[in-house]
């Protein structure tokens, strides 16, 4: 290893080291929260596939200039009041949220606002690995009982099956269905926004497009996910509670998932068949060969 080359890789162990003990308790809490909170799980691809995305873009930062802005700097003291606030206040997510912070000044910092731009989206898809603060979580996933309940008992009337639904309660002739917050669909949204971002990105080069499929991902997974809570009525006036709770009850959201994914392959399809995507299907004459003096060209 050259003698410029190791000076250059000193100062990032430096950063790296810093990084490592100062967000050392938070990395490990973030962690056993992705480990323990199926809600979650999907935290564990997050880094590996960013890291991906960084990489996929290194030949553009080779080439990039490097011009340092004082700014990061600003942006570094920023992350640190926040991470120090998220301790004192003991919220979670602010120190968890100063990680990306942390990640976009030190880039600012060091090398530029063109490597911060060519690193701007595997850097907030970072922000997909933080759970949701418990007081949004908990705005969202009561609507969402409500929204799967409504479903389902709109579901089982065209089914002709007896019922009568109070709040996310569905009382049926044999048993009693209560759509918990485990059961609110925040799971399947979660994971499948996640999903919907990077099949986006990977199908289709148009940030519209991968706007598009995103956005899609919301209605497709509330609609899935009310799809499930039919299911389990229709399965439980038929075959009584025994399918509402165990094997069955999980391999209902596990499928739900892949139908909510197939919805989801249909609507990229859709776009793309709505409005293809323009290649350079026509050869530019500019890059023709000239015909020669004694050739006639046709």
């Amino acid at each position: 290893m050259t003698k410029s080359r190791l000076t250059a890789l000193v100062p990032l162990a430096a950063v790296l080291a810093s990084f490592a003990l100062l967000y050392r308790g938070v990395i490990a809490k973030l962690v056993y929260d992705w480990a323990h909170d199926d809600n979650y799980s999907h935290g564990f691809l997050i880094v590996p596939m960013a890291i991906y995305l960084a990489w996929e873009r290194r030949q553009r930062l080779i080439e990039a200039a490097q011009r340092p802005s004082t700014l990061g700097l600003l942006v570094l003291l920023g992350s640190l009041v926040t991470l120090f606030a998220g301790v004192l206040g003991a919220e979670l997510f602010l120190t968890r949220v100063s990680i990306v912070g942390i990640t976009a000044g030190t880039v600012l910092f060091v090398l530029g606002w063109t490597h911060l731009r060519i690193l701007a989206f595997p850097i907030a898809f970072l922000l997909l690995m933080i759970p949701i603060p418990a007081i949004v979580f908990n705005q969202i996933a009561f609507p969402l009982q409500l929204l799967a309940s409504q479903f389902g008992e709109s579901a089982l009337h065209v089914a002709n099956i007896p019922v009568l639904r109070e709040g996310n309660v569905i009382f049926l002739a044999n048993t009693t269905l209560e759509v918990a917050e485990a059961c609110s669909g925040i799971r399947s949204l979660v994971s499948l926004l996640t999903l919907g971002i990077i099949y986006g990105y990977f199908t289709d080069r148009r940030n519209w497009v991968r706007a598009t499929v995103t956005l899609a991902t919301i209605p497709i997974a509330i609609v899935a996910n009310g799809m499930r809570v039919a299911g389990i009525g229709v399965a439980a006036h038929y075959y009584g509670p025994a399918v509402t709770t165990g094997f069955i009850h999980t391999l209902s959201g596990w499928a739900v998932f892949v139908v909510a994914f197939v919805i989801l392959f249909g609507v990229m399809h859709a776009v793309q068949t709505i409005s293809p995507a323009k290649g350079r299907r026509q050869t530019d004459v500019a890059t023709l060969p000239r015909p020669a003096a004694n050739e006639v060209a046709l």
